[in-house]
């Protein structure tokens, strides 16, 4: 449904998205993750064609950039990252005004499509309150029923959960698994549990490039399954725990993290493919009159995968 080729573009001599090339089918849910500053926000506001790339193409089903920008804006709804509301009106008043800068003229269609919104997005007891006097998630519910008001094939969603509380991304997350069975939905986060519950597929940017587009059990069997145990322990310092376990073998690597427990200290020892040496470690601290406070084999997750694959990069 839309198609990505060589897609480019320069902030003066900096290059924010570096020939990016994205295939996205018709009913998928796509996450963009990456950092802060990779180009995820770039790339969404050039496919809705709020910024001309410097070079590429965008194809959205039958249509092509720049020659089809108006006809492609039509199928988009889009959300940025800032919710453009205004403050000082009802939230009724809002969606209606906007309706009718969309051309939605009848008034019982309107109507109609108000109530279809207010159910999708929870919006029922909120319809006559300032949006002013919302919540940043209430706020972020009028967003998407404002980018939905014509019934986009396709939305666009820029951060949609950035600034929320557990139970405000649970309700976000929600509607737009709903959303996502009707129409083709893109959203960009930096926030990894967000994109492993809600997308079918999930791009990994950095530096303005695409380093990984696969669904997460694909990018979990794709990256090299190193294994990690994390330990932590009481009763020694951090210099001669890191000094012992840093001479068990020379295959693995010894990072101090931040401690689990209160007068403990923790380490995350990272070792080859399939090789468990936990016995080893266990045999040298057995020697000693060290605590273990935990002890685990901790599996490659999509932060993991996200580190190593925007590490490798930088």
């Amino acid at each position: 449904m839309i198609q990505i080729e060589n897609l480019t573009k320069y902030y003066k001599d900096f290059c924010a998205v570096d020939k990016i090339n994205l295939n996205i089918s018709k009913g998928e849910i796509l996450g963009l993750l990456g950092p802060n500053g990779a180009g995820k926000t770039t790339i969404l506001r050039m496919l809705t064609g709020y910024f001309k790339p410097d070079s590429g193409t965008i194809k959205v089903k039958n249509f092509q950039m720049p020659d089809d920008t108006l006809k492609i804006k039509s199928l988009i709804g889009y959300l940025p990252e800032s919710a453009p509301l205004y403050h000082n009106m009802l939230v009724y008043d809002y969606l209606d005004y906007v309706a009718k800068l969309r051309g939605m003229n009848d008034k019982q269609k309107r109507y109609d499509r108000f109530l279809q919104l207010s159910e999708l997005c929870g919006l029922s007891s909120i319809m006559a309150r300032p949006i002013g006097n919302l919540s940043k998630g209430l706020k972020q519910r009028v967003g998407i029923a404002h980018a939905m008001l014509t019934d986009p094939e396709i939305l666009v969603l820029d951060e949609p959960t950035s600034g929320l509380d557990p139970n405000q991304i649970a309700e976000i997350r929600n509607i737009i698994r709903t959303i996502g069975k009707e129409k083709t939905i893109i959203f960009s986060t930096h926030i990894l549990s967000e994109a492993e519950a809600t997308c079918d597929r999930i791009a990994i940017i950095n530096k303005g490039r695409v380093v990984a587009d696969d669904t997460t059990s694909n990018l979990k069997q794709s990256v090299k399954q190193d294994s990690y145990i994390k330990l932590s322990l009481r009763g020694t310092s951090g210099e001669d725990a890191y000094i012992l376990l840093d001479k068990i073998s020379p295959d693995i690597t010894v990072q101090q993290t931040e401690p689990s427990e209160k007068d403990a200290i923790s380490f995350e020892i990272k070792s080859k493919e399939n090789q468990d040496i936990r016995s080893l470690i266990y045999m040298k601290i057995k020697k000693t009159d060290w605590i273990i406070c935990e002890f685990k084999k901790q599996s490659q997750d999509l932060e993991k995968i996200f580190q190593t694959l925007t590490r490798e990069q930088n």
